[in-house]
């Protein structure tokens, strides 16, 4: 899909308020719909007029005019995406007029966007394609004065979804082809054509570095665990860097504290953190941005064996603290425990985000809409919830109470890894903060957000790609401050 700036194409996309007297263009057509009540303008509401000889006009609906949002653009002009790739439509022409208090640059972005989602799929292992975008060119009608914004935002459009089309692509493979190794090469072969150096380590390199909570999930698999460290310097002149660490369970039996079989069905997507991670990353490669970031991930299967490690057995970590195991299937925040240490210290990270398919009990509490969050640092988290904003990926940030610190303390060890039935996603983030030594962090539980059942808008049926827009967003506006948050 190409976008230009200017009038062309065969379709022309005709903009309506919700119960507009009337419309500049097609309002002879709009005025009958109208009347029948066939066409209201409702926010995503879409009605095709296209004739072999006549007028070739699509009707697309806002909503209430002081109601439209970026993110209500961004649903709106994905159902006209898939409305022109069900007619085939090759070219269309659409003006952007400048919305009340919405940033013309945000508004560009989020009909691109938007566009641009219509056109994804994942339709590697089907025989017949559902989806076959047929979009060529997309004229811009725009401000005069605002061209050169209106290139930026077409551009920076593009670069994110391709982080988040990659993200999505490798969730979606199933975990017969998308081993630990294969997401180790896939990161090396995306990102390192873009100036990131990818470093990976085996499972030798893993225990010379003492990462015993990683290779203890990682030893009930016949695959090689591998520990991936990708670095994007784009300010050389600064030493400030941000660490954005993803959960890399290629599979997730559960181990011993086996799931049952509908369980695992999905659990090729337990790396969706670490895909997120990979995504991001690699759009903010393509835009050069002048941020300093290293990506970390602990890939590993959790599989059943004579060797797998069980309930009851009590662990070590990199950073010495020892923890007992009652859960075997609580696995992801044991190889974040290590991958976290590496990044405060080894990498010396000045901020820590991870993002993790952690939590059941995230999905629990706030469903497939909002990314759970559990911080050491408000201003961080206020960074974040900014980001999230812009993107159109909601975060909600639960308590830290240090009554629920309680709930991990071992009884045999140092911590267990599991806090019990109740406030899990809460207690799961604070086994977490245990391995960040007071470095600024925000856990990310995308549990529920990052894989959907169904199709949501814009959203596909199985992986999302978030958050890899507010990721990419923090990144840009990302600058290491002393919290006076209280």
């Amino acid at each position: 899909m190409n976008f230009n700036l200017g009038k062309g194409g065969e379709v022309k996309i005709i903009l309506v308020f919700k119960e507009a007297e009337k419309i500049e263009d097609g309002n002879e057509l709009y005025t009958y719909l109208k009347k029948k009540e066939l066409f209201k303008g409702n926010s995503s509401e879409v009605y095709s007029h296209i004739s072999y000889s006549g007028d070739k006009i699509l009707l697309l609906g806002l909503g209430e005019e002081e109601k439209v949002t970026t993110d209500s653009l961004r649903k709106a002009f994905f159902k006209v995406g898939k409305e022109l790739i069900k007619l085939k439509v090759t070219s269309v022409e659409v003006s952007v007029p400048k919305f009340k208090d919405l940033c013309y640059k945000n508004t560009i972005q989020a009909i691109t966007e938007g566009l641009l989602q219509s056109e994804y799929s994942f339709e590697k292992y089907l025989s017949e394609k559902k989806t076959i975008p047929t979009v060529e060119d997309v004229f811009l009608n725009v401000l005069e004065d605002k061209k050169d914004k209106v290139l930026e935002a077409i551009n920076e459009s593009k670069l994110l979804m391709e982080g988040v089309f990659l993200a999505r692509n490798l969730v979606n493979e199933p975990a017969i082809n998308m081993t630990p190794e294969v997401l180790a090469n896939s990161a090396k072969d995306e990102l390192e054509k873009l100036g990131v150096k990818v470093e990976i380590y085996g499972k030798e390199e893993i225990k010379k570095l003492g990462m015993e909570a990683f290779l203890a999930v990682a030893e009930g698999s016949e695959k090689e665990p591998q520990f991936i460290v990708m670095s994007y310097k784009g300010d050389p002149t600064s030493d400030k860097k941000l660490a954005l660490v993803g959960k890399g369970l290629t599979y997730d039996s559960g181990g011993y504290s086996i799931k049952s079989s509908s369980g695992m069905e999905t659990m090729h997507s337990d790396m969706a953190g670490a895909a997120s991670v990979i995504g991001t990353l690699k759009s903010v490669a393509m835009a050069g941005l002048k941020k300093n970031v290293v990506a970390i991930v602990a890939a590993c299967e959790n599989m059943i064996s004579g060797g797998a490690y069980k309930p009851g057995d009590i662990i070590g970590s990199m950073s010495g603290k020892t923890i007992e195991v009652l859960n075997t299937d609580a696995e992801g925040r044991l190889t974040l425990a290590d991958a976290l240490w590496y990044a405060v210290k080894v990498v010396k990270a000045d901020g820590v985000i991870d993002v993790a398919t952690l939590t059941g009990a995230c999905m629990v509490a706030l469903g497939s809409i909002n990314t759970g969050a559990v911080t050491n640092n408000e201003c961080l988290m206020n960074d974040i919830k900014a980001a999230s904003e812009i993107a159109g990926e909601p975060v909600w940030q639960l308590p830290s109470n240090d009554e629920y610190k309680e709930l991990i303390k071992g009884t045999f060890a140092d911590l267990k890894n599991t806090g019990g039935r109740w406030a899990g996603a809460i207690t799961a983030g604070l086994f977490l903060e245990e391995f960040v030594d007071n470095t600024p962090w925000v856990h990310l539980d995308i549990a529920g957000t990052s894989y959907l059942s169904s199709d949501k808008d814009y959203l596909p049926k199985g992986a999302t790609g978030v958050p890899v827009k507010t990721l990419y967003y923090l990144i840009k506006g990302f600058e290491p401050k002393k919290c006076e948050c209280k």
